[in-house]
């Protein structure tokens, strides 16, 4: 009796091994399922916060260049992701008068693209002082330091006055201004410490300089210059220089348009954008 009923019990539990493990590996799936649509819930999220995100950053941005009689103006903007680390700003004060600032927030994502929203906020708090450089970089410093904390900010600002024919400008730590005058070419470096540095006594030096019809400045970030091609070589000053010289009887948008197309073509296809871009060129008319 005892031996029929073991050979009872055993033949259940084969017939039940399959349908246990079967049941198990369901289960398993289900889980491993569940998983996989809840990253993907998780994914769509956080992907449209980052359009609204980047919907909102390029709301702070000037919705174009601004109408100056003497003066034209193109602006190039490419974030290297959903929201970029770059900022841009103009003050026209009048037709004959405009200062001009780009600014470039150390990392990327959405911490450094919260700074340079700030940098927004506090542009309003140096537009009585727009003729003075000086003035508009330790304004925006003070603003920004408490808000920093390990990040830096490098910023370069441009004063032109078309009817007095004087131009001043001022950096913080950032690349230098070009001017292109005559067929020659100028890098103007006028170098502070960067935002997030405690500043010294005279932190951000003004330089000063005529203009004459046929000048051409260009301000931009570091985004320019180094991007790397497939052989680690970064496109640098030289190519930089190269490409506005070769385009210099061109427009500012044209001139623009076509060093995006040269950074572009340097970097390897396969290669995502490796910082964020930006680009304003002026000519003098």
């Amino acid at each position: 009796m005892k031996t029929q009923e073991h050979f009872s019990i055993s033949v259940i539990i084969h017939f039940l091994e399959p349908a246990a493990f079967t049941l198990f590996g369901f289960s398993q799936g289900w889980v491993a399922a569940e998983k996989v649509f809840a990253d993907e819930r998780r994914l769509v999220s956080i992907e449209n916060e980052l359009a609204i995100a980047r919907e909102i950053q390029t709301s702070i941005l000037p919705r174009g260049v601004p109408e100056l009689s003497r003066l034209r103006i193109s602006a190039a903007y490419c974030p290297m992701t959903a929201v970029a680390a770059d900022f841009y700003w103009f003050i026209a004060v009048d037709p004959n008068r405009a200062g001009f600032l780009v600014a470039d927030v150390s990392g990327h994502g959405v911490p450094a693209a919260l700074i340079a929203s700030m940098i927004k906020v506090a542009m309003q708090s140096v537009v009585a002082c727009a003729d003075d450089p000086r003035a508009v970089l330790c304004g925006l410093e003070r603003a920004l330091s408490e808000q920093l904390r390990d990040q830096f900010v490098s910023a370069a600002y441009l004063w032109l006055d078309t009817e007095n024919r004087k131009a001043l400008y001022s950096a913080a730590g950032h690349p230098p201004l070009l001017r292109w005058r005559e067929d020659k070419l100028e890098r103007i470096e006028s170098n502070g410490l960067l935002f997030g540095v405690k500043p010294e006594s005279d932190p951000y030096p003004v330089f000063a300089m005529p203009i004459q019809p046929g000048d051409r400045f260009l301000l931009y970030t570091d985004g320019v210059t180094e991007p790397e091609n497939a052989h680690g070589d970064s496109f640098g000053d030289i190519r930089l220089e190269q490409v506005v010289r070769d385009n210099r009887s061109r427009s500012p948008s044209e001139l623009s348009d076509e060093l995006l197309a040269e950074l572009r073509h340097w970097q390897p296809t396969s290669i995502a954008q490796q910082d964020d871009i930006t680009l304003i060129v002026i000519d003098v008319l």
